[in-house]
């Protein structure tokens, strides 16, 4: 049976974006599917590896991240999913998890062939995530209840091609992990 690991992508945000607005709402109806998953997998021993923008802030590390988003104004919905110290973390610049970054490598060293998505936002990061994975030869699963879209339009979309072009398996986050 191929390893499975679970990708957390950009939830470490200080949603300070012109489309903040349009997000927050949904990332705060995604967070309890998130956080479930985010248990299951620490419980199950499951590798967890975190995936998320610096701000535009090369100097920064993943601590630094993660106190800039814990001092925004939406802390509630970064406290439930921090990071612990078994997690791996990736900064990313781009919206794939993948571009210029070591999770182009990660899976191979863990011996992971299968990446559950979860995170925001669904018809970007997420989608084009999707896609560096299946190009990789890695399954994958997307928790649809663990995405936060900030356009439902485009998430739907994004969900049918991940699922349709892709090979992914699209199921709530209470099916997610093996």
């Amino acid at each position: 049976m191929t390893k499975t690991a679970l990708v957390i992508i950009d939830m470490l945000n200080t949603y300070d974006h012109p489309d903040a607005h349009l997000l927050v709402p949904s990332v705060r109806r995604a967070l309890p599917a998130v956080v479930d998953l985010l248990g299951q997998a620490r419980k199950q021993k499951i590798p967890v590896i975190y995936a998320n923008d610096n701000f535009g802030k090369w100097r920064s590390h993943h601590g630094e991240i993660l106190e800039a988003a814990l001092a925004g104004p939406h802390r509630g919905l970064v406290a439930p999913v921090r990071p612990d110290e078994t997690s791996y973390f990736v900064v990313k610049a781009r919206h794939s998890v993948f571009y210029e970054t070591p999770l182009a490598y990660l899976p191979g060293t863990l011996d992971v062939g299968h990446l559950v998505l979860c995170g925001q936002v669904t018809e970007q990061c997420v989608l084009y995530s999707a896609l560096d994975a299946h190009i990789r030869h890695l399954s994958v699963t997307v928790a649809r209840d663990a995405v936060a879209p900030i356009h439902q339009d485009l998430a739907d979309a994004a969900l049918r091609m991940m699922e349709i072009n892709m090979g992914a398996r699209i199921v709530p986050a209470a099916e997610a992990l093996p």
